[in-house]
């Protein structure tokens, strides 16, 4: 198949070209400028930009794509577009990459849902957000610091209806969950491995978050779920959860971190009017993200080539060689986390 990835060259996308490669299809990336060190070295570059997509509709034409990737939608506005240059250059199928925040659940831990918590797992038929643009001004602000493709109308909600708005034109919608490994922007392992290369012997939690789960998903297995996803015909027209087929509470995830760096400290997981502020969880933790992958696994026949010990040793490799520079979301005052253990 000829399939045009966008967004093929960041955190998942360059995964999932050298997957869709060593498949045996033939791929092209659109992206705005030539990267020497694009590591997955596609046959084929479509320069342009995302955020003006059609101006690239006569080099995608001239590709031919059977079906088109987008990594990197944001916005129903983005997604209305792509469809349009979709079916100018004559693709047959789209694939889209959305999120588990579609959900209300993510509403609920935000406190932007009134009423219960959401009944767990949550599937493909859950119930979704009443609320759209869920995270306020300042927060997609921080993402954009983050992720260049947000823009300031970010929901997947609206990206979801559009991809799915024509039966003539299937689409495929792809869940994710968190996604950590080598490359992971947000670093998500990082606070516990700064601790630890710091020296400290005790990691602290309030006892929501130590408990919390949420779906999650090592990125070269998530990215093989976006391959078998784009060149299965069984996927059109559907909706997938991707991740992990269990959600552990965090403090096992920081278990499983401090078994891969031989850290031999103690976990402690204290209230939360006993932990210091930013340790304390924004929202109701109550709410957990657990997901069920039933249906990626049954109708596609997905299953994860890497197991999870090795994912997290590969991530905290990763880490440690990579540390953030500039932005983290993370806050270290260990001594106020000294303090609230003494006590």
């Amino acid at each position: 198949m000829k399939i045009l990835v966008i967004g093929g060259t960041g955190f998942i996308g360059s995964f999932v070209v050298r997957e869709l490669e060593r498949l045996g299809h033939e791929v092209a990336v659109l992206h705005r400028k030539m990267s020497a060190g694009n590591s997955a070295a596609p046959t084929r570059h479509v320069i342009g930009n995302r955020r003006r997509l059609a101006e690239s509709a006569h080099d995608i034409r001239d590709f031919a794509p059977t079906v088109v990737v987008d990594l990197i939608l944001s916005s129903g506005t983005q997604a209305r577009e792509l469809m349009q240059v979709c079916h100018t250059v004559g693709a047959r199928r789209v694939v889209a990459l959305s999120s588990m925040d579609v959900y209300r659940a993510c509403g609920v831990t935000h406190q932007l849902e009134e009423g219960p918590l959401e009944p767990l797992p949550l599937t493909e038929s859950s119930a979704l957000r009443t609320k759209l643009q869920t995270y306020p001004p300042a927060q997609v602000a921080m993402l954009q610091t983050v992720f260049e493709w947000v823009d300031d109308e970010y929901d997947k909600i609206p990206v979801e209806r559009e991809i799915l708005s024509e039966p003539s034109f299937p689409g495929t919608v792809l869940r994710l969950p968190m996604v950590y490994g080598p490359g992971d922007k947000l670093h998500r392992f990082y606070p516990w491995i700064k601790r630890i290369d710091d020296g400290r012997r005790t990691i602290l939690f309030s006892e929501e978050m130590a408990r919390w789960r949420a779906a999650k998903g090592y990125v070269e297995n998530v990215a093989d779920a976006v391959a078998i996803a784009s060149t299965n015909e069984r996927a059109a027209g559907r909706v997938f959860n991707v991740g992990e087929p269990d959600a552990l509470p965090e403090i096992d995830w920081a278990r499983m971190v401090a078994r891969q760096t031989g850290w031999n400290g103690e976990l402690i997981a204290l209230p939360r009017d006993r932990v210091p502020s930013h340790l304390a969880p924004s929202g109701n933790a109550e709410q957990h993200w657990v997901a069920d992958t039933t249906r990626l696994r049954l109708e596609l026949g997905y299953r994860e080539r890497v197991p999870r010990e090795e994912a997290v040793r590969r991530t905290v490799e990763w880490e440690r060689s990579n540390p953030p520079s500039g932005f983290t979301p993370y806050q270290f005052d260990y001594a106020a986390e000294d303090k609230a253990i003494a006590d």
